[in-house]
Parts: structure tokens; C-alpha cells; sequence
């Protein structure tokens, strides 16, 4: 038997011979698709041309297309876009790529005549591991966008080899491996060893005789750029997305040492420069860690501006030496929150010590140039740097902010007396004598034109609360960019049975580029014959997911129970924990009705993933108590088909994709008034989830679009928490049974003899560090149940849970990025398309 496998194997493997070798980079048709493929197999130097494994189809398949649009931007020479980010969350490539070009079909039978299939090729991708979370997937769906539309526009972020980590679960609850994305190599990159600047730090400054200023000496490494292609949709133009990797050039090893057996020595500064992109955010408790955080920002930060200063110096017509004047009508930079700040100090030194221009010009540059998008109220998350770690690595950019903030203080004492009680609040330097910080947020909104938050709910909280004394002094520069998500990723390509229904009663596909067209959908939400296509094609996408779950986790699931999802990364604020606590009562009451009661119930399959940051401690608790609770509530034969509570190992763009499309209720339960938008909300909401919410973030906009009736609202408003948190402090706060209940289930050891009492004792007490319950898990849980209990009963109407369902999908319109990147377009960068002809 194992003979036939192998013979098999073996001519699968073989490239078909029938199929003629040829490179056909823009090729459309099956054959000639197939035909590019086999030349890339035969001729790209990455594997022996002898053998074609599934995985090297993939390889070969990856390297077709772009620099028409790279030669049209140089040639138009249009005012263009950087977006520099910490993070991107790309996801798979190949899916996007052939799915944007429109050749999905083509490619899968070309496949299909290599002796493949595109899923199983699909597969062989790891995800780039370049991001964390929302912040990173956001910038990647403004990617996509800003290539759809045809914007002359950059992503710049670092090329991280390890990424944040690699999650699995076991007995002892998450545990962190390195990510293994750039194991073998990816096929999406392109290195431009053309394409490196020199990138220093410590050292000093040196003062000419000229009077202006130098930093000199420190250590000098080399940022060397990879791009990644970032096609958009049904149009040529394919914008890119350029990751600094760090290197140390030759002459920085020492042969001498080297020679003399001192290894390590010899190559100290190759082994620092491998540091800055070995990982994402890494651990900050030491002064080390907190250095090379530091690092990595400035190192993107450095190179990203020495790159665009570079492009605005090579003049199209080759004539003459540019004005600086110019530089803001051809160059806009958007920081992706407060990790790039330093590219304001950064810029100021470039334009006045490298292009020699006085204070006032290089300022008039910068403040046109610059703007920045806040994505947090939390202050732990608003980043402040020592002032002497800043000083030790960066001396000269330290400098610019004291002088920045000295400015800023006369201009404040000048013009607004009435502020002088807040400047100590307001500036950018805290001289606090134990601990100075340098406030990356002030400094922000200091120097950039515009600063934004990404909902309207957040950006009335930055307005009204955390930046209320910059916006009397500026009120024209703070807006509003509701964030959106790419159509074409999160439901064209994601939940294709889905997006054939749409396309069919909505008897267009143009809602994959305006998805306003959406709203269509409503005249037929009572339709018996689509609510049938659409259940139809939810089950599909429920299909799909239990065949994951049972692949990744061993748990069989029932495709029949709703399914309840909440996916993000595990934070106290994001309350996976009143959700757990919530399963913990359901299972309770579950296990204490009779066998007739329970057949009565709705049948829930509870799923919850993310990653927990390796030193959150109490966000690893929350993993472990899901792990826990699943372990018991799963194997307990009376209750079981029931109810199963599942933690799904690994959360990514790709295992989202999975997950989104099955769900049928999402949990967006922060404490109002801390998530500043939340995305996955619009992923769950476009595909037809119902979604179980507080009025926070994007949910307050969802909401008004998807209609009242078509979501589950419970817990405080933002206004109301101040007030929640000063009662309890004041001991005011009178717990509802049923939470008690649940917390003393998990207290009575029933999960496993885990000690959760410190986890418990975060939700304990009036006051004090870590206790007090300051995310209102206790306050909002009596509400948070009973409207679970309406989530269960509406369920059990199929046609009425249906037509909600279609109503979702009708009201997501909004929140396409095509429409927030044609806002910040229009509104923030004064760009316009370029449409490759």
C-alpha cells in the first residue's frame, strides 16, 4: 500500500511535462499561467528545478508582477503618501493577489493542470508576522485601499524575523514560540540592495565653527530595504509596502579580534544590528528593552525619511536641485499612533544639519508634513520615553524637543496667558525630578497639521478630554477617521458563497469597490428565497469552521449551536474576562436544570482567542481560566451538547478568515469609552454576524447603521463610567448574585486547582493597584446576561435571526477603508489618483 503513496507522491511531485515552459508575467489564461509557474519552478534560484512540491508551486507562483506603477509615480511625480507604521498585519498573500488581479479561476485550473489544488497550495503560506493586532491589520487594509483607488502612496514598517510570537496552548495555558515566517524565505519580498541608508546612534554632537550642529561618532548601521507588493483591486496599480532590516556592513567586523579567537567580540556590532528586527515590542521591563524599543522606532523612523527625502531630491526632468518649499506639496507622512514620533525630531535634523536650512524653514516643512492618527485613551498606551535613555541613544534629537517644547511654552505664554496654569500639562518635556519624560502624544500635537482618532466617539473623547487645551488653541486641526476594512479581503475573498448572493440580488459586484451599495440588500431581508441562500451560505462558512476547530484544537463542535466568537488580543480592557465569567454562569445554571429544561435552551458554542503580551500577567490568567473552563464544560456528558467552550490557539489574519465568516454572534464588550474603534466589529457586522456590544468605539456607529434592533446592547456609557469608578471607591457598589455566584464556582475549584485568586482579586476591593475592578466587569455583568438570555431567544426565531442577519450585512457600508482613505486622502494629505493608464 505505502508503494502506490509513494509512486504517487512521486509523479505528483514531477513538474507534467505537456505543460511548455515559458515566462508569461501578466498572464491570464490557464495555460499560460501554468506555463509561468513551471518557469519560475525550472528557473527562480530558490529550490532544485528537478522537484515540484506543492510548496515550491507556491514559491513560483508568488514572483509575477509590478514596477509599471513604481516608473509611472517617478514619471507623474505626484504628491504622494508614507505611512509609517510599527505594524502591519498583512495576512497570506496569494489569495489577495490572485483575487485583486481578478484571476482566481484561471489560477486555480493552471494549478489544477500542475497536478495541484489552490487550497492546498494556499496552505503552504505562513502569514508575515509583522503586527500584533488592530493597529497593524488597520494599516494593511489601508494598504489595500489606498492601491484600489490608485493613490500614490508607501507603507513603511520594519522586517521582523521573529514576529510577537507563535501561540500554543497546553496545560500551563499560553505559551510563546518564535515566529517562523522567514524560515524558508518569503517569495513576496524583494530585496533592493540599491537601497540603503546609514542609520546611527548615541554618540555626541559637535557644535562647527559655522555655528550649526553635527551628530557624530556612536555606532553606524545599515537599514537595507525589502519591498512587498500591495496589488490593488482590478486596477494595475500596485503600490508597495518597503521593511528596513538592520545590517552592520563589513567593515564593522572585527578580522583582527576575530583571529584572535574572540568571536563574539568581533562581531558585537552585527549581533546589535540583528537585534532591532528580531522581534515585535520586545519586553520593556529592563533598560535594555526599553533601549532597543527605542531603537527600532527611531531605525524606522530614520530610514523611512532618508528614503522619501531622497525620492523628493531625484527631480523628474533631471533638472536642477528642488525647493524645500516644495516638499510638503509632494510629500505627506501619517504616523500610525505614537510609535514614529521620532520621525519629527528626525526630520528637523535631517532638512537643518544634513540640507543645511535654518530652524524656522525646517520647522515650516515638518509641521506641513507631518500628522498623526491617535488610537488610544488608555494612558499606559501613550507612549513617554526617559528623558536620559532618550538622551544617551539620541542626544541631537533631544536637542530639537527641548527646543520644540521651548517654543512652544513662549508661544503659549505670548498669545494665551489664560493657559499658563496648563503648560506643565501641556508641554512635551516632564521634568518631574525622578523620572523626566519625553511625551510623545504632546509632541504629536505640537508639530503636526492634523491629528485624528478613529471613530466618532473616540475623537469626541481626544477633543472634549485628553487634547481639550491644544484644540482652543487649534480647533481646525483635530477630525474624525471613522476606520473601515477592506471589502475584498473580509468578505469578497473570505466568504465567497456569501459575496456571490450579494452579487447576484444586488445584480452588481460593484459592491466590492462601493460598498455603500450594500444598503440594497434591505428591500429583500424578508425574502424567504434569499434568507434560504444565505442561511445556506452561513452554514458553509460554519462548515468550515468546525472542520478548523477539530483540525487545530481536537474538539468537535456542533455546526447546528450558535456560534459565539470573541477574537482580539486578550486585554482586561477588551473584558474577555466578563465573557468567561458569563460561560462560568451558563454552565452553573446548565448543570442544574433537568434534561427536559435544558432541551429548551439554545446550544452555544463559545469561541475565544488572541494573544496575551508575554509579561501581562493577568491577561495569561484569562487564557488559562478559558482553557480551564473549556477542559471541564467540554467532557461533561450531561451538559456538552449544550454548550462548548473553545480557545482557539494562534489568532491571525488567516485564522480569522476561518473564524469570521462562521460566526454568528461576536462579542465587542469593552468598557465604553476605552476602545477607541475596534475593526473586527465591521468584519463580524460584513459578514452577517450579529454582534453583543457596549456603546464604545465603533459600535456606536455600527449600531446607528445596522439598526438598533440588529444589535445586543448592554453596560455603562462612557459618560456614566467616571462616575461608576468614584462609587465604588466610595463603596457603593452592590453586586448582583448571579455574578457572585460565578465567581465563587470558579472560587470552589471546579475548573482545576490553577490558584485564580489574583486574577479574582483584580475585580475585589474598593481601591487600590490592580484591584477595584476598574473595567466595570461587576457593574456591567447582570446586564451583560440578560442580554445574552435575548441572544438565546431570538436565535431560536430562524427567520427573524436571518433577516438581522441580512440587515448586518446591509448596514456595513460605512466602514469600507475605501471611504476612510479617500477622507484622509481629501481631508489630511492633499493627494490625489494616480491611475497607472
Amino acid at each position: 500500500m505505502a508503494t502506490t503513496t509513494e509512486t504517487n507522491g512521486a509523479a505528483k511531485s514531477k513538474i507534467p511535462d505537456n505543460i511548455p515552459v515559458a515566462a508569461h508575467p501578466l498572464a491570464e489564461d490557464p495555460t499560460d499561467i501554468a506555463s509561468n509557474i513551471k518557469y519560475h519552478a525550472q528557473y527562480s534560484p530558490h529550490f532544485s528545478p528537478i522537484k515540484f512540491e506543492p510548496e515550491q508551486a507556491y514559491f513560483a507562483a508568488a514572483e509575477s508582477q509590478w514596477n509599471e506603477t513604481y516608473l509611472h509615480y517617478h514619471k507623474v511625480d505626484p504628491k504622494q503618501t508614507y505611512y509609517l507604521s510599527m505594524e502591519f498585519l498583512q495576512g497570506r498573500a496569494l489569495t489577495n493577489a490572485i483575487g485583486n488581479l481578478d484571476i482566481q479561476d484561471a489560477y486555480a485550473s493552471a494549478l489544477n493542470k500542475l497536478g495541484h489544488e489552490l487550497e492546498e497550495i494556499t496552505e503552504q503560506e505562513k502569514d508575515m508576522a509583522l503586527g500584533n493586532g488592530g493597529l497593524g491589520r488597520l494599516a494593511s487594509c489601508f494598504l489595500d485601499s489606498m492601491a484600489t483607488l490608485n493613490l500614490p502612496a508607501w507603507g513603511y514598517g520594519l522586517r521582523y524575523r521573529y514576529g510577537l510570537f507563535k501561540q500554543s496552548i497546553s496545560k500551563a495555558g499560553q505559551e510563546e514560540m518564535a515566529e517562523d515566517w522567514l524560515e524558508k524565505f518569503s517569495p513576496w519580498e524583494v530585496v533592493r540592495h540599491d537601497v540603503v541608508f546609514p542609520v546611527r546612534f548615541f554618540g555626541h554632537v559637535e557644535v562647527l565653527p559655522t555655528g550649526s550642529r553635527k551628530w557624530v561618532g556612536g555606532e553606524v548601521l545599515q537599514a537595507l530595504a525589502y519591498d512587498v507588493p500591495i496589488p490593488g483591486y482590478k486596477t494595475k496599480n500596485t503600490n508597495s509596502l518597503r521593511l528596513w532590516e538592520a545590517k552592520a556592513s563589513a567593515a564593522d567586523f572585527n578580522l583582527f579580534q576575530f583571529n584572535d579567537g574572540q568571536y563574539q567580540t568581533a562581531a558585537e556590532l552585527h549581533a546589535r544590528a540583528q537585534q532591532i528586527c528580531a522581534v515585535l515590542y520586545p519586553g520593556d521591563a529592563t533598560e535594555e528593552g526599553k533601549l532597543l524599543r527605542l531603537k527600532q522606532q527611531f531605525f524606522l523612523c530614520s530610514a523611512s525619511l532618508q528614503d522619501l527625502i531622497a525620492r523628493f531630491k531625484e527631480r523628474k526632468d533631471g533638472t536642477g536641485a528642488r525647493e524645500w518649499s516644495e516638499f510638503p506639496t509632494k510629500v505627506a507622512v501619517q504616523l500610525n499612533d505614537t510609535h514614529p514620533t521620532l520621525a519629527i525630531p528626525e526630520l528637523m535634523r535631517l532638512l537643518m544639519d544634513e540640507e543645511g536650512l535654518g530652524w524656522d524653514e525646517a520647522w515650516a516643512v515638518t509641521s506641513k508634513t507631518i500628522a498623526y492618527t491617535n488610537h488610544t485613551v488608555l494612558p499606559e498606551a501613550l507612549e513617554k520615553w526617559s528623558l536620559v535613555v532618550m538622551t544617551k541613544l539620541l542626544p541631537r534629537h533631544v536637542e530639537i524637543i527641548e527646543e520644540i517644547d521651548k517654543r512652544f511654552i513662549a508661544m503659549i505664554k505670548s498669545t494665551r496667558p489664560d493657559l499658563e496654569s496648563k503648560i506643565s500639562d501641556m508641554r512635551i518635556l516632564d521634568h518631574n525630578p525622578n523620572k523626566p519624560v519625553v511625551r510623545m502624544a504632546n509632541l504629536c500635537v505640537v508639530s503636526g497639521h492634523t491629528v485624528n482618532g478613529v471613530a466618532q466617539l473616540h475623537s469626541d473623547i481626544l477633543k472634549a478630554e485628553l487634547f481639550a487645551d491644544y484644540v482652543s488653541i487649534w480647533p481646525t486641526k483635530f477630525q474624525n477617521k471613522t476606520n473601515g476594512i477592506t471589502p475584498r479581503r473580509w468578505l469578497k475573498f473570505c466568504s465567497p458563497e456569501l459575496s456571490e448572493i450579494i452579487t447576484k440580488w444586488l445584480k452588481t459586484d460593484k459592491w466590492v469597490t462601493n460598498l455603500d451599495l450594500l444598503v440594497g440588500l434591505r428591500e429583500f431581508a424578508d425574502n424567504p428565497e434569499l434568507q434560504a441562500e444565505w442561511d445556506a451560505a452561513k452554514m458553509a462558512n460554519k462548515q468550515r469552521l468546525t472542520e478548523y476547530i477539530l483540525r487545530v484544537t481536537g474538539e468537535s463542535i456542533d455546526p447546528n449551536s450558535l456560534f459565539d466568537i470573541q477574537v482580539k488580543r486578550i486585554h482586561e480592557y477588551k473584558r474577555q474576562l466578563l465573557n468567561i465569567l458569563g460561560a462560568v454562569y451558563r454552565y452553573k445554571k446548565l448543570k442544574e436544570m433537568s434534561p427536559e429544561e435544558r432541551k429548551n435552551t439554545t446550544p452555544r458554542t463559545i469561541m475565544i482567542g488572541g494573544k496575551a503580551f508575554a509579561t501581562y500577567t493577568n491577561a495569561k490568567r484569562i487564557v488559562k481560566l478559558v482553557d480551564d473552563v473549556g477542559a471541564v464544560v467540554n467532557t461533561d456528558p450531561e451538559v456538552n451538547e449544550y454548550l462548548k467552550i473553545v480557545f482557539v490557539p494562534n489568532y491571525n489574519v488567516s485564522v480569522a478568515e476561518v473564524l469570521i465568516p462562521g460566526s454568528e454572534l461576536s462579542q465587542h464588550i469593552s468598557t465604553a469609552g476605552m476602545e477607541a474603534s475596534g475593526t473586527s466589529n465591521m468584519k463580524f457586522a460584513l459578514n452577517g454576524c450579529l454582534i453583543i456590544g457596549t456603546l464604545d468605539g465603533a459600535n456606536v456607529e455600527i449600531r446607528e447603521e445596522v439598526g438598533e434592533d440588529n444589535f445586543f446592547l448592554f453596560g455603562a456609557t462612557a459618560d456614566e463610567v467616571p462616575k461608576l469608578r468614584k462609587d465604588r471607591e466610595n463603596g457603593l457598589f452592590k453586586p448582583d448574585p448571579r455574578y457572585e455566584e460565578a465567581k465563587q464556582f470558579i472560587r470552589s475549584k471546579a475548573f482545576g486547582s490553577y490558584d485564580y485568586e489574583p486574577l479574582l482579586d483584580s475585580l475585589e476591593g474598593n481601591s487600590g493597584f490592580g484591584r477595584g475592578d476598574y473595567f466595570l466587569v461587576g457593574h456591567d455583568f447582570p446586564a451583560y446576561i440578560d442580554a445574552q438570555a435575548k441572544v438565546d431567544e431570538a436565535y431560536k426565531d430562524r427567520k427573524r435571526w436571518i433577516k438581522m442577519s441580512i440587515l448586518s450585512t446591509a448596514g456595513s457600508g460605512k466602514f469600507s477603508s475605501d471611504r476612510t482613505i479617500s477622507q484622509y486622502a481629501k481631508e489630511i494629505w492633499n493627494i490625489e489618483e494616480c491611475r497607472v493608464p
